[in-house]
């Protein structure tokens, strides 16, 4: 069964930073495209970045610039680092990933799902 675990969500102030990680199990998404999204209360889910199975990355424009997405593919874990922290950033994030190595920002291209960790940025 495959599974994504994200980690790292919690409380901070308007400037601060967090990690977020998302650990693999089940199969391997070393060479795969993964993504975070993001779901904030009443509103859409978005993408948030994404990188490709060889490592190009793309992010959303509201985060550029403050967020680095990134792999440890011994560990087969992906990682959002998350700095200049907004009250706007305020949201569920959740990890996702698809078998082929091509990344996108559509989440029903996304057929694997983490849990979501809770992100709330106080002003």
């Amino acid at each position: 069964q495959v599974q994504l675990v994200e980690s790292g969500g919690g409380l901070v102030q308007a400037g601060g930073s967090l990690r977020l990680s998302c650990a693999a199990s089940g199969r391997t998404f070393r060479r795969s495209a993964m993504g975070w999204f993001r779901q904030a209360p009443g509103k859409a889910r978005e993408n948030v970045a994404a990188i490709s199975g060889i490592g190009d990355k793309y992010y959303a424009p509201s985060v550029k610039g403050r967020f680095t997405i990134s792999r440890d593919s011994a560990k087969d874990t992906m990682y959002l680092q998350m700095n200049s922290l907004k009250p706007e950033d305020t949201a569920v994030y959740y990890c996702a990933g698809r078998p082929t190595a091509a990344p996108t920002i559509r989440d029903y291209e996304y057929p694997y799902w983490g849990q979501g960790t809770q992100v709330t940025v106080s002003s």
